[in-house]
């Protein structure tokens, strides 16, 4: 149990530093609602996620009134979509992911993710059918997220599907060109994708996952800014130290509000994933948690190195504090849903070739990036390629959210507005390498995985 102190610390981290619980993510399983027939099959589906989650919403703002806890988002995940329709027509994907729309929407969440397939290692006719619908059904939908994994560590990188995924983004974007390509902003390409994320856009409920379970994410870029803002002259160990004293407290929150909310919702508890989750806001950001810290700007010499304080620091406070910390718990770094980066990359002390290096030690990847309109499809498929290696060969989970917003080029600024926030469009290497993408295959994987 939380002690008396430690109720005070949260109370002022909440009032003052913009902690909160970031999302209570509900994972659905869809395996017993597989059925030939497509209309049975959208009915048993819609019937399964509005019979488990129909009391989500409701349950979240009971722990908030009652604990003073903000619970900015109730989410849910289903099993990735192209397991559960195999053997359908491809007709089906687009009725199938309005399926998940009005589910989410019947149930007042904001997102549902798992409109996704596996294809590491290669495609079924159900993974091809569903990606090729990506594009229409995110420009269709309001809520559904959409993810595609395409490469592990023990099968090597999928390099027909990271091309695949290039011209598909390029599709996406372009049929909501209208929104400045915000449906590229629901659609994660990864690498070692976590069966248990419940973040958003890449949440799925993965094969091992039980029938019904309830994951949460918090989030305290603030919280550990003011932590390390408060030590001016400590080393760099003390710093690493007060991190994880303050992730420590951040994550006993949430598996107090997760294990409550899975309590009253009948449904076992799954896990606490504590990710620096940034937003928009004014001091949640963690550009400039490592700025406190002595960089000049994010994207600065010395801004790998801080990142990698941080995000292991993270990962040890939530460690001691959960025996159930999962998902993908450490930093975040979305360039346009952080004020901090966005400013990086205005004021020029952060570009692509940099970003991409701070992949390599942090949670994720190359996440909310706007690019030139006119950047082609190989492209696209090369940045995602150099991503996804990184997460190969370093045995840890990458993620790639590029948008390539129609009609801008680089220096414009684009507005999304909400939690997606702004960012100027980013200048990418004008060079290409359309022959690499384009010989396909399997890039194989590290002899390191061999011995695992």
């Amino acid at each position: 149990m939380l002690g008396l102190d430690e109720i005070i610390q949260t109370i002022r981290m909440i009032q003052d530093e913009n902690l909160d619980i970031r999302t209570i993510t509900m994972g659905i399983s869809l395996c017993d609602c597989v059925d030939p027939d497509p209309d049975t099959l959208c009915r048993k589906i819609y019937d399964k996620i509005t019979g488990q989650a129909g009391r989500l919403v409701e349950v979240g703002g009971q722990i908030e009134r009652e604990y003073g806890i903000p619970i900015v988002n109730k989410r849910i995940a289903v099993t990735p979509l192209a397991l559960v329709a195999g053997g359908q027509d491809p007709e089906i994907y687009l009725a199938l992911g309005r399926t998940l729309d009005r589910a989410a929407r019947d149930v007042g969440v904001n997102f549902i993710g798992g409109f996704s397939a596996l294809v590491h290692k290669g495609f079924t006719q159900s993974d091809r059918a569903l990606i090729e619908a990506i594009p229409a059904v995110l420009a269709g939908t309001e809520r559904v997220c959409a993810s595609v994994n395409v490469a592990t560590t023990k099968a090597g990188i999928n390099m027909d599907a990271v091309y695949l995924m290039g011209r598909v983004i390029k599709k996406t974007a372009a049929r909501t060109a209208d929104r400045d390509g915000i449906g590229c902003a629901k659609l994660v390409v990864f690498a070692n994708a976590p069966e248990d994320n419940p973040f958003m856009a890449g949440a799925f409920h993965g094969v091992g996952e039980p029938e019904c379970v309830l994951n949460v994410g918090v989030s305290g870029p603030g919280v550990v800014k003011n932590a390390v803002t408060r030590l001016p002259d400590a080393d760099l160990g003390t710093l690493a130290e007060q991190v994880k004293k303050m992730a420590f407290k951040v994550t006993r929150m949430g598996e107090l509000v997760g294990r409550e909310a899975a309590r009253r919702l009948g449904v076992p508890f799954g896990i606490v994933d504590l990710s620096l989750a940034p937003t928009p806001a004014v001091g949640d950001s963690v550009a400039e948690i490592i700025e406190a810290m002595g960089v000049e700007v994010c994207g600065a010499p010395g801004t790998t190195a801080a990142l990698a304080l941080l995000n292991d620091a993270v990962k040890k406070g939530g460690a001691m504090a959960s025996s159930y910390v999962g998902g993908l718990s450490g930093a975040f770094i979305p360039v346009s849903e952080d004020a901090g980066m966005t400013r990086a990359v205005e004021s020029g002390g952060l570009g692509l070739d940099k970003l991409e290096a701070m992949t390599a030690v942090c949670s994720v990847g190359i996440d909310m990036v706007v690019l030139p309109g006119d950047t082609i499809a190989e492209t696209i498929a090369a940045l995602i390629a150099d991503e996804i290696a990184i997460g190969v060969i370093n045995h840890k989970t990458t993620a790639v959210r590029l948008i390539p917003v129609p009609g801008k080029k680089e220096g414009d600024f684009v507005e999304f507005g909400g939690l997606l926030g702004r960012s100027p469009v980013m200048a990418v290497n004008r060079f290409g390498a359309a022959g690499f993408v384009r010989r396909g295959g399997r890039i194989p994987a590290p002899v390191s995985s061999l011995n695992n």
